[in-house]
């Protein structure tokens, strides 16, 4: 299935599952899990709430079931519809609620491309006004760190303990993953582009 290219204001949502939404070209790293649980570095190329894209080493089969974390939009899991040279595309599996998540969070991306931003551009970074806060690891634990600065996609904390890289934390509401070790701390990417909104909490 292939998708209408043109420029857009919003992603096209329609709860028919054989309808076409509009495609998002982007270019967002990530991991992915096949049917035989090998995993692999990816690039998502091409997004909508119904189909991705990925650029990847892996050489599933078709109707194989995938299972992908995406940075900036979290887990995406669905079946091989289509084998390229350098990957492949994935029908994504996801109820209606998760798709209207995706389709908000590709119009952001949509529009980023309408203002020719650079893909590589941060977003603004704040020091917040009470930067004590604690983050929460998968099994529960907490730990109290302080919140070097903050953006929309990320934070970097000073903390005693060093989790993995890769490892999921949770800072205030938010899902994050820590991307970065440095001398005092580490940093956290947010699973998803949060909102102004999610962090007036910590402004």
């Amino acid at each position: 299935m292939h998708f209408a290219r043109g420029s857009a204001q919003s992603i096209a949502m329609e709860p028919d599952e054989d309808t076409a939404y509009q495609n998002v070209v982007v270019n967002l790293h990530g991991r992915l899990m096949c049917a035989d649980f090998t995993e692999y570095e990816c690039v998502a190329v091409e997004m909508s709430p119904g189909e991705v894209q990925f650029k990847c080493a892996a050489l599933p089969r078709l109707e194989e079931r995938i299972v992908s974390y995406i940075d900036h939009i979290g887990r995406i899991e669905g079946k091989v519809t289509e084998l390229l040279d350098d990957g492949f595309r994935m029908a994504v599996s996801a109820p209606d609620r998760k798709r209207q998540k995706l389709a908000a969070q590709l119009t952001w991306f949509a529009n980023r491309n309408e203002l020719g931003l650079p893909e590589d551009r941060r977003h603004e970074r704040i020091v917040p006004r009470n930067p004590n806060a604690e983050i929460r690891l998968a099994d529960g634990d907490t730990y109290p760190c302080r919140i070097v600065d903050l953006s929309m996609s990320g934070a970097a904390l000073e903390l005693e303990i060093r989790p993995e890289m890769g490892t999921q934390v949770i800072l205030g509401t938010m899902r994050a993953r820590v991307v970065r070790h440095f001398d005092d701390g580490i940093a956290i990417e947010f699973a998803t582009i949060q909102p102004p909104e999610s962090l007036e909490n910590f402004i």
